[in-house]
């Protein structure tokens, strides 16, 4: 991973992002330049005394559409030359410009690991029925979407994708592994934070959800944490933690299990959880 990755984001409300990054991880990220963040007022990039950034759609229909002269001067600006001027320069390379609208691809943890491989990355606030789509045409690379459903715009979308991203940065997170061991995150072959001479007692996700977990006390509104987790027996965790993710994935997410790399193992666990699920 680079170090300093540089996200730019376009919006009409740069306020927005004030709170976001001055708290928790992104806030020491920033504070160690191990990611920097610019904001930029699309209505600085306006001509007329209204500041104007959007019309009427052509076509007829309700709401408003985001004219693109205000955001191609927004990008010539950051430096952003039109898809077909880029070349295949390593700068160009290292570099991507992304539509946050609810028309793009999900946005995954896959997504998340690619972006954080870049150097830099222009993110576009879309607002009210969206971007004129000659600007996707024109300059960006992806359009993404962090959901099947509707936002009033792609600020809440940028915060999502910059934190999401810097997280899988070193040094961002106070323990490195701790982006390994959660939902969606790496297949145990993958992983190389055992510590020599002590049996690992977390299992790697490959993509599925993350265990249940259980801090102190022991027994809390009548509910006692798993007697496995307290016995230290490493080798057992690690099985329960496993079930246990097989058992909240087939739960929640059902659909994570279709393209999931799945041992003899996991399988058999898989088929007695359906036939209980079944009772």
């Amino acid at each position: 991973m680079i170090r300093g990755m540089r996200f730019e984001i376009v919006t009409i409300f740069p306020g927005f992002f004030a709170s976001i990054f001055e708290n928790g991880i992104l806030r020491r990220a920033l504070a160690e330049e191990l990611v920097t963040v610019g904001i930029h007022d699309l209505r600085e990039f306006t001509h007329d005394r209204h500041r104007t950034v959007d019309d009427r759609p052509f076509g007829g229909g309700e709401g408003m559409v985001l004219k693109p002269q205000p955001l191609a001067e927004a990008l010539a600006a950051l430096g952003i030359a039109p898809k077909t001027a880029r070349g295949a320069e390593e700068e160009a390379a290292r570099t991507r410009v992304i539509l946050l609208s609810a028309q793009g691809q999900r946005f995954t943890q896959a997504v998340a690991r690619e972006i954080a491989g870049l150097e830099r990355v222009v993110l576009i606030c879309g607002r009210y029925e969206g971007v004129d789509e000659r600007v996707n045409e024109i300059y960006c690379d992806m359009e993404l979407s962090i959901g099947d459903y509707v936002i009033s715009g792609g600020e809440l979308a940028a915060a999502v994708v910059v934190d999401a991203t810097a997280r899988l940065i070193p040094g961002v997170l106070g323990n490195q592994a701790s982006g390994e061991f959660e939902s969606f995150g790496v297949a145990d072959a993958e992983i190389d934070s055992d510590v020599e001479g002590v049996p690992r007692s977390q299992h790697g996700a490959g993509g599925l959800l993350d265990y249940p977990h259980y801090t102190r006390p022991a027994e809390f509104g009548g509910l006692k944490a798993p007697e496995v987790l307290l016995n230290g027996d490493h080798l057992q965790i690690r099985r329960w933690r496993r079930e246990q993710q097989l058992r909240k994935t087939l739960a929640n997410r059902p659909d994570l299990l279709e393209n999931a790399v799945l041992s003899k193992e996991d399988r058999r666990i898989l088929e007695g959880l359906r036939r209980e699920q079944a009772h």
